[in-house]
């Protein structure tokens, strides 16, 4: 049985987690709910979760404001936010869980079931530092990203990713000052979180930053040549975008 709690300071939104656990999750049992800060920090001390439906800004502060007054901080957690599409993207790039105010029943559940799925409880901080740092330059560029491999969790400099190449389902990063990553998720998704930075994608199975590409060789059907010598495809629907981006460098 996992244990939960909501900490939210609307009672529709509340109400509508603990009716849609109940109704669809018979594992999960909702030990209470809070309203702020304080009181959320009572209740975790108070339930001990598994898991905690935890919003982002409340009446006497913020969620981040509870993990760092919790004693307890080794469980599961989904943000829920109404932060505009600039901060969905440092929650991306931070890969925490979140939900969008208003609350949508779908991607509930399908949060739930993740948590639900592997239960597994991973230690926020490394996440929440990269947030933090992020939402703070949301006027900037996005400066860091989280990457999760099966052993441990990265915190990256993204001017630091040199490619990626897509492996069926997992993805591999190629760095500037580190050893390589293989990340359990595919390339389309990164590319999605990557594209606003000066990453291009010249073929399906590959991503590039375009601040290292040292070479375009047109022979063989064209490839590049990166800053480490390796070679990247570039398929033929993707040439003329490429020669567009070379023309306004």
């Amino acid at each position: 049985m996992i244990k939960a709690i909501i900490i939210d300071d609307e009672k529709n939104a509340r109400q509508a987690i603990k009716q849609i656990v109940e109704r669809n999750f018979q594992n999960i049992f909702i030990a209470g709910d809070a309203d702020d800060v304080k009181s959320g920090v009572q209740l975790i001390s108070k339930t001990s979760p598994d898991l905690v439906f935890l919003d982002i800004k409340l009446p006497d502060g913020t969620g981040f404001d509870i993990l760092k007054q919790a004693q307890q901080t080794d469980f599961s957690t989904i943000f829920i936010t109404a932060y505009n599409e600039h901060a969905i993207k440092a929650f991306k790039f931070s890969a925490l869980d979140y939900l969008l105010k208003p609350i949508d029943i779908d991607e509930l559940k399908i949060a739930i079931e993740k948590v639900n799925k592997t239960h597994q409880v991973e230690n926020t901080k490394k996440k929440l530092e990269v947030f933090l740092e992020n939402i703070n330059n949301i006027n900037k560029e996005v400066k860091k990203i989280v990457l999760k491999t099966s052993e441990s969790i990265h915190l990256i400099n993204v001017n630091n990713i040199l490619r990626c190449e897509s492996d069926g389902n997992y993805t591999k990063f190629y760095f500037t000052d580190r050893p390589s990553l293989l990340v359990s998720k595919n390339i389309k998704e990164y590319f999605e979180m990557l594209k606003d930075y000066q990453f291009f994608r010249p073929h399906q199975s590959h991503i590039v930053n375009i601040n290292y590409i040292k070479q375009y060789q047109k022979q063989d059907g064209g490839f590049l040549i990166m800053q480490d010598d390796s070679t990247v495809p570039v398929s033929t629907r993707k040439k003329d975008e490429l020669m567009n981006i070379f023309n306004s460098i």
